[in-house]
């Protein structure tokens, strides 16, 4: 007896439940992401937020909302089109991946020919955000966070970046005139857990010849510093970006065999 040749035909199970279960991590992902930049949303003042889109350059709560918002609705338009072998939300789910990992690329190659002009934009914005430091308390965290914690550095060229914020110009009738924030500070030996908030008063007064700022505070700038990052840490930069641009790959592969499968199962129905 001949043996019956399968059907190929056929909805592959594994494809369907591999591209489900990938957009239900992507969907919960996408899902935390828009909630925890509500919530930050929602604790500042959201009128005055909403006025100032167009003034802050990079609002961290609302890049939470808008990338999360995203990925949110990708993923559920996939787990949806997976469950529900819908080839409608299976293309819309292809198409917009393809988008994003194309607009990826775009940004990756235009970033490689023009990276002096990207270069001069990112340091006018981190400028705009320096002047804009006290208005915005995720803005304060996140300038906080790299300027200590990841690049140890100190504004966007040096710390006499700060002159433009109105707190720290050496005209200003605050006590923090003529200083740089707590972030810029270097770590004290024996200091661990102690964080001194006016550690950088007076450290870019030029009337006190006897302060050492240089031995107080970072003298190397974020563009400088973040340059030298990315250098250092080349080679796992590279990784995530390939690691990501190929589940990207792989996800629009799939979803399309899925939908593949799905027309030619309704194909033979008619």
């Amino acid at each position: 007896m001949a043996r019956r040749r399968r059907d190929t035909s056929e909805v592959s199970c594994v494809i369907k439940y591999l591209v489900f279960g990938f957009n239900v991590v992507f969907w919960l992902i996408g899902g935390a992401v828009a909630a925890v930049g509500i919530w930050a949303w929602s604790e500042k003042e959201m009128f005055q937020n909403i006025g100032k889109i167009t003034s802050i350059p990079v609002d961290p709560a609302l890049i939470f909302i808008i990338v999360g918002g995203i990925m949110f609705l990708i993923g559920f338009t996939g787990c949806v089109g997976a469950l529900r072998e819908n080839t409608c939300l299976l293309l819309i789910f292809c198409v917009s991946v393809g988008i994003i990992f194309f607009a990826q690329l775009a940004v990756g190659i235009l970033g490689f020919i023009y990276r002096d002009w990207f270069k001069t934009q990112i340091e006018t914005q981190m400028q705009t955000i320096i002047v804009q430091y006290r208005d915005d308390p995720d803005l304060q965290n996140l300038i906080d966070w790299v300027q200590d914690s990841w690049l140890k550095c100190c504004g966007v060229t040096g710390p006499q970046d700060w002159e433009s914020n109105i707190y720290f110009n050496c005209s200003s009738p605050s006590r923090e005139k003529c200083g740089v924030p707590f972030s810029c500070c270097q770590p004290v030996d024996g200091g661990e857990g102690i964080v001194n908030r006016q550690c950088g008063y007076d450290t870019r007064d030029p009337d006190l010849k006897t302060l050492k700022a240089s031995a107080l505070v970072y003298n190397k700038g974020c563009i400088e510093a973040g340059e030298a990052w990315l250098q250092a840490n080349l080679i796992p930069v590279a990784g995530v970006a390939v690691g990501i641009a190929l589940l990207q790959i792989l996800g629009i592969c799939f979803a399309q065999n899925l939908r593949s499968d799905i027309l030619a199962q309704k194909s033979k129905w008619r």
